[in-house]
């Protein structure tokens, strides 16, 4: 004969057991984030909360246009939200406003177009295993214009969906674009 279980056994049991799935869900497959700055104006905002998909890139690489959290390389501390802007074997150059891939000018309807600050960088091929990555406030963005491009294997996630404030969600549209050129 088997022995009940009593009660706060089992609601013991079933806050461990969950807490074990939230665990595993948060830890590979999705991630809550807040938005730090305004790198990303006019798309998100200081204080947004994104949905970020951490198993995305578990098969397969950042594309152009992505959203996308990953580690600060000046500082493993912290996450950035920054755009794919180029992938891997694409020849990339910024002239003030205007990013060249391959020597034609990108289409950026998401970007901040009254941005101050904004620099050059001469034509550079990201090399194979690295993305390059941009804020859309330009002229406020720690960027691969400084940082250089990044290892794609510092890319945490793809941020899928704005879920704070419940004003702003859908407000932009989609948080990914697909790569276009004027």
């Amino acid at each position: 004969m088997q022995q009940k279980k009593s009660a706060f056994r089992e609601i013991a049991e079933t806050v461990v057991i969950a807490l074990l799935i939230a665990l595993v869900i948060r830890t590979f497959v999705v991630q809550l984030y807040r938005v730090d700055g305004e790198s990303m104006y006019p798309t998100l905002h200081h204080d947004d909360r994104l949905l970020v998909n951490k198993l995305v890139y578990r098969f397969r690489s950042p594309r152009a246009g992505e959203v996308v959290v990953l580690d600060d390389p000046a500082n493993p501390d912290r996450q950035l939200v920054k755009r794919v802007i180029a992938v891997e074997g694409d020849e990339i150059e910024v002239q003030g406003q205007l990013v060249l891939i391959d020597g034609t000018p990108l289409s950026e309807p998401y970007t901040n177009p009254i941005s101050e600050g904004v620099s050059a960088t001469e034509a550079l091929t990201v090399p194979e295993g690295y993305v390059w990555v941009m804020g859309d406030n330009r002229g406020a963005s720690l960027d691969s214009r400084i940082l250089g491009p990044v290892l794609t294997e510092r890319v945490r996630g793809k941020a899928v969906a704005l879920f704070w404030p419940l004003g702003r969600i859908g407000e932009h549209g989609p948080l990914s674009f697909a790569r276009t050129y004027q």
